[in-house]
C-alpha cells in the first residue's frame, strides 16, 4: 500500500468519528427509559468505533509523515479509551462482562472478527530499543545467578573437523583445477577458429546453429530438473511458496524503510529560528502586560499582589480575561470567607447537613427520568483532533508528501507554545525581583517571611520522612538497577515468554442462541477472553493516555480449570505491552523475605521498580491460598496470608499515571474467603475449557487438534479423523491436548512419518491418562462468581 492510500483510510475513519460523534451527542445526553434501547445504541457505537480504531492503527503503524503520525495518535488513543468507556456502561446494563453481539454485528452487515480488539503495534515497536537493551540485561543477570542456561554450542568433534576440513580443501583444489581448464579449453578453441578457412558451406552451418540450440535446451532442461529434485528433497521451496516468500521479504524491506523515514529527525532546528526572531517581541509584551497589571491592582486595591509561586501557574494565573472591578470584588469575597472561618466549624455543620441530602435527591429523579451516558474523558480529545483534521490536512494534497517531509509552518506552530513557556519563566524571575523592589520602595514592606515558612516546611517534610519505616528509607539510598537485580536474582522478577494473545486459539460459543431469553449467562467463550484481556490489560498498560483517563483497572483475576491458559494469558499481556513480569505466587516467595518486614520491603522494591521501569505486571499463581479459610498450617502460609492482607494497600499506592497491574490466577477460587478475595480483584474473568468448535472447527482457523499437531512438525493425513478426536477430548482442556500431541510426536515418530502416516488411535491412548473437567467442577465456578 502506499502512502496515499493509509491517508484515505485516516479520512475515512475522521469521517466516520464525526458522524459518530455527532449522534453521541443527540442520543447519549438525552433520558431514556428503555434500556434495550439503549443497549442497542451502546453496542452499535462499541462496534463502530472498533472499526474507526482499526484504520486509525494502521494508518498510524504505515505512515511516514511525523507530523500526520503525530496527529493521529491522541485520536487513536482517545478512540481506544472511548471503547473501554462505553464497554463499563455496556457492563453496568448487563451486569455481564460478556455480551451477545451477533443480532448488532447482521444489522451493520460486520463479520464476528470485526469485534477482535486490535492492538497497536507502537506498543513495542516505540520502545523496541529500550526493550531489547532491557531483556538483554536480565539475560546478564539470570546467567550469572545461575537461574537461566546459555543455549548450548555444538562441540565438534576432532575427526569431524578434520573430515570438514579436507571435504573444504578437496573443494577448493577442485574449482582450482576446474578454472585451469576452462582456461586451456577457451584457447584451443580460439586457436581451432583462427585456422579455419573464411568461407564456410551451408551444411556446416546448420549444425552450428543445430548444436547451439540443442545445448540450450538440454541446459534448461537440466536446470529444470534440478530445481524439481531440489524441491523434492525438501532445500528449496516450491514456486508458489518462494513467490510469496519473496513478496514477504520484500514487505520485510518496505516496513524497514517506513521505520527509517518514521525515525528520522529534522535537521533544522526550528525552536533555535523562534527564539531569534520572535523571543524578544514575546518577552517585551510580557513584561508590559505583567508591570500593567501591577498598577491596575495597585490603582483598586491600594496595594501590590502578591507574585503568584510556580505551583499556581506563574504569570499564567495573571494572564485572566477578568476586569480591575472582578479582581476587587474576589478579593473582597476572599475577606469574607476568611471572616466566616473564624467562628467555628460548629456552625458550618448545621448549615451544610441539610445542603448535602439535596444532591441525593436531585440523583434519584435522574434515576427515575433514564438512563444518561456518564461524562467522557475522551469526548474533548476527539473532537479537538477533528478539528485540528479539518483545519490542516482534510484539504490537503497528498500528492505534495511524496517525500514525507515536515511542514515548517506546522512545526513552528508546535514550538512557539514551547518557545513562550522558556521565556515566560525567565520574565517570571525578572518581574518578582522587581515586585519586590516595588513594595520596598513605594510601600515599605519588607518580603521575607515566606522564606521562613518554606524552610520550615521543608524541615517538617523532612521530619515526617525521617519518621518513616526503616525499609522506606533504605530503599530510598538504593538504585533502580540495583533493586532490579535483586529481584531478578531472587527469582521475584522472571523473563516473559513470547506469545501474542492470539495464540489463545478458540471459536466463539454456541450457547447464546440456546439461553436467549432465559436469563442464564454462558461462560465466556475464547474470543470474549481474548476480548476482555485486550481492553482491561493491554490496551491500558500500552497507552500512558488511555490509563490515565480510562476506568481505572488495577487488578484483574483469572479463574478456571488447570490447563486452560491462565498462566500464557499473563505472558501474552507483557508480550505484546513489552511490561516486566514480577513472579508473586506464594510457592516462588516462600523463605525468601521472611515475616512482616520482609514482605512490606519485598512490596517496596516491586512497587518501586515496577513504577519506575512500567509497563509491569505482578502476577500471583494459585492466589487463592493467600485467602483460604483454613488456618495457616507453617511459616510460609502466614507469610502467604500476610501478603494477601497487604495487597489492599500495595493497590492504593497504585496512581492513575503508574501503569502497573496486579494479575491473580487461581485453579480453585471457591477455596478462598470470599469477602477480601472479591475485594483485591476488581475483574474476575473465568476461563472455561474449550467446547468442541474450539477443539475441532473445520474451516474457521481456530481448532485446537490441527493447530498443536502442525506446530509440532505434524502432517494430517486421511486416516486421521479430527472429529473423532473432538468428541473424545470433551472435557479435556488446552494442556492435556497440547501435552498429548507433545508426547505422540516426539523425534523417532516424525522420522516414520513419511512411510507411516498418523492414526487417531494413537492420540486417544495417552490422552485417556489425564483427568478431565468434569461438569460439577465447572459448575461450582459459576456458583463461586
Amino acid at each position: 500500500f502506499s502512502s496515499s492510500t493509509y491517508c484515505k483510510m485516516w479520512a475515512d475513519a475522521q469521517k466516520d468519528l464525526d458522524i459518530l460523534l455527532q449522534r453521541e451527542r443527540g442520543e447519549f445526553l438525552t433520558p431514556e427509559t428503555n434500556l434495550r434501547k439503549v443497549w442497542k445504541m451502546l453496542a452499535t457505537s462499541y462496534i463502530q468505533y472498533l472499526g474507526i480504531f482499526r484504520r486509525l492503527e494502521a494508518a498510524y503503524d504505515h505512515l511516514g509523515h511525523q507530523q500526520k503520525r503525530a496527529a493521529i495518535r491522541p485520536v487513536l488513543d482517545g478512540v481506544m479509551g472511548r471503547i473501554l468507556e462505553i464497554k463499563r456502561e455496556m457492563v453496568k446494563l448487563d451486569n455481564s462482562e460478556c455480551q451477545d453481539l451477533g443480532d448488532i454485528l447482521t444489522e451493520l452487515k460486520r463479520l464476528p472478527e470485526d469485534i477482535e480488539i486490535p492492538i497497536p503495534k507502537y506498543f513495542i515497536k516505540e520502545n523496541l530499543e529500550v526493550l531489547q537493551q532491557r531483556e538483554k540485561t536480565l539475560d546478564e543477570i539470570l546467567l550469572n545467578a545461575g537461574l537461566q542456561e546459555q543455549e548450548p554450542s555444538k562441540a565438534m568433534m576432532l575427526a569431524e573437523a578434520v573430515r570438514l576440513v579436507q571435504v573444504a580443501e578437496r573443494a577448493r583444489q577442485g574449482r582450482t583445477r576446474a578454472l585451469f581448464m576452462r582456461n586451456i579449453y577457451l584457447e584451443d578453441k580460439r586457436s581451432t577458429r583462427q585456422e579455419e578457412p573464411a568461407g564456410q558451406s551451408r551444411h556446416h552451418a546448420a549444425t552450428c546453429i543445430q548444436k547451439v540450440w540443442r545445448g540450450y535446451t538440454q541446459r534448461k532442461k537440466t536446470a529444470k530438473m534440478r530445481e524439481e529434485e531440489m524441491t523434492f528433497l525438501g532445500i528449496t521451496l516450491p514456486p508458489h511458496l518462494e513467490a510469496t516468500s519473496s513478496f514477504q521479504k520484500h514487505a520485510g524491506k518496505v516496513e524497514a524503510l517506513q521505520g527509517d523515514v518514521q525515525e528520522r529527525q529534522d535537521e533544522v532546528s526550528f525552536k533555535d529560528q523562534l527564539k531569534e526572531t520572535e523571543g524578544p517581541h514575546i518577552k517585551e509584551t510580557l513584561e508590559d502586560q505583567i508591570s500593567q497589571c501591577f498598577t491596575e491592582c495597585r490603582h483598586i486595591t491600594g496595594r501590590f499582589p502578591d507574585y503568584p509561586t510556580e505551583k499556581a501557574g506563574g504569570s499564567k494565573a495573571i494572564f485572566s480575561d477578568k476586569t480591575p472591578e472582578q479582581v476587587a470584588e474576589e478579593l473582597a469575597a476572599k475577606q469574607k470567607m476568611e471572616q466566616k472561618d473564624q467562628k467555628g466549624k460548629e456552625e458550618k455543620g448545621e448549615k451544610e447537613k441539610p445542603q448535602e441530602k439535596t444532591p441525593k435527591k436531585g440523583g434519584k429523579k435522574e434515576e427515575v427520568g433514564g438512563w444518561k451516558m456518564g461524562p467522557s474523558n475522551f469526548l474533548s480529545i476527539l473532537e479537538e483532533g477533528s478539528s485540528q483534521y479539518e483545519v490542516f490536512w482534510q484539504n490537503r494534497d497528498n500528492g505534495l508528501d511524496f517525500l514525507q517531509d515536515h511542514d515548517p509552518e506546522l512545526i513552528k506552530e508546535g514550538k512557539r507554545e514551547e518557545v513562550e513557556e522558556e521565556i515566560r519563566v525567565q520574565v517570571d524571575e525578572l518581574m518578582e525581583e522587581k515586585l519586590r523592589n516595588l513594595k520596598l520602595h513605594v510601600d515599605g514592606q519588607k518580603v521575607g517571611a515566606q522564606k521562613k515558612g518554606g524552610k520550615t516546611e521543608k524541615v517538617r517534610a523532612a521530619s515526617q520522612e525521617d519518621s518513616g519505616s526503616v525499609s522506606a528509607m533504605s530503599l530510598a539510598c538504593r538504585t533502580i538497577d540495583s533493586l532490579y537485580q535483586e529481584l531478578a536474582e531472587g527469582g521475584l522478577l522472571i523473563k516473559a515468554k513470547a506469545v501474542n494473545l492470539s495464540d489463545y486459539i478458540g471459536h466463539s460459543g454456541s450457547l447464546w442462541n440456546r439461553l436467549r431469553g432465559t436469563g442464564v449467562q454462558p461462560l465466556p467463550s475464547p474470543p470474549d477472553v481474548r476480548q476482555l484481556i485486550a481492553l482491561y490489560a493491554i490496551l491500558p498498560l500500552g497507552s500512558q493516555t488511555v490509563h490515565e483517563n480510562a476506568p481505572l483497572v488495577k487488578s484483574m483475576l483469572l479463574a478456571g480449570p488447570a490447563g486452560v491458559g491462565k498462566k500464557m494469558l499473563v505472558h501474552a499481556i507483557c508480550t505484546e505491552t513489552g511490561a516486566n513480569l514480577f513472579n508473586l505466587t506464594p510457592s516462588n516467595i516462600a523463605g525468601k523475605y521472611p515475616g512482616k518486614e520482609g514482605l512490606l520491603m519485598m512490596l517496596h522494591m516491586v512497587l518501586k521498580v515496577g513504577k519506575h521501569l512500567q509497563p509491569s505486571v505482578v502476577w500471583i499463581g494459585d492466589t487463592e491460598k493467600m485467602f483460604s479459610k483454613a488456618p495457616p498450617k507453617g511459616e510460609d502460609e502466614v507469610d502467604s496470608k500476610r501478603l494477601g492482607k497487604m495487597l489492599p494497600q500495595f493497590l492504593k499506592a497504585l496512581k492513575a499515571t503508574d501503569r502497573v497491574l496486579l494479575v491473580g490466577t487461581s485453579t480453585r477460587p471457591f477455596e478462598a474467603n470470599m469477602g477480601p478475595f472479591c475485594k483485591v480483584y476488581q475483574k474476575i474473568i473465568l476461563i472455561p475449557r474449550p467446547d468442541y468448535l474450539s477443539r475441532f472447527g473445520k474451516y474457521l482457523n481456530q481448532e485446537l487438534w490441527k493447530h498443536f499437531i502442525v506446530q509440532n512438525g505434524g502432517a494430517f493425513s486421511n486416516l486421521e479423523n479430527l472429529s473423532c478426536l473432538a468428541q473424545v477430548s470433551d472435557g479435556f482442556t488446552q494442556g492435556h491436548i497440547l501435552e498429548v500431541v507433545q508426547t505422540v510426536l516426539s523425534e523417532l515418530r516424525l522420522l516414520q512419518m513419511p512411510r507411516k502416516p498418523l492414526r487417531t488411535v494413537e492420540f486417544v491412548t495417552p490422552l485417556a491418562r489425564y483427568i478431565p473437567v468434569y461438569k460439577e467442577e465447572e459448575a461450582t465456578f459459576e456458583v463461586t462468581f
